[in-house]
């Protein structure tokens, strides 16, 4: 399984570059899983070939992918400090 990249702050970086790019790997990780097993039972085993592709997709798993996509939304919008042993999430100061 592919293991996450690191973020700045040190911790697993599930993120893609945007919204639409992670919403479209989500619904193509999704939809090969569901499809790999409901077309197991009509097509046969080659069905199962779609599983590997879905979790591709997904970075390895779907909580994986869940993880991604708060991530993602909450880029930019939420600065994580870490002073004394202590971290605390805050929002930044817009330009006006």
């Amino acid at each position: 399984m592919r293991t996450a990249a690191t973020g700045k702050d040190g911790g697993p970086d599930y993120a893609s570059a945007s919204l639409p790019r992670h919403l479209a790997r989500g619904a193509v990780g999704f939809g090969s899983l569901i499809g790999g097993t409901g077309l197991a039972f009509t097509v046969g085993p080659v069905a199962l070939l779609l599983l590997p592709v879905g979790l591709v997709a997904l970075r390895g798993c779907p909580v994986c992918w869940t993880i991604g996509l708060v991530q993602t939304v909450s880029r930019g919008r939420l600065r994580r400090s870490c002073e004394n042993g202590r971290c605390t999430l805050t929002v930044p100061a817009r330009p006006s």
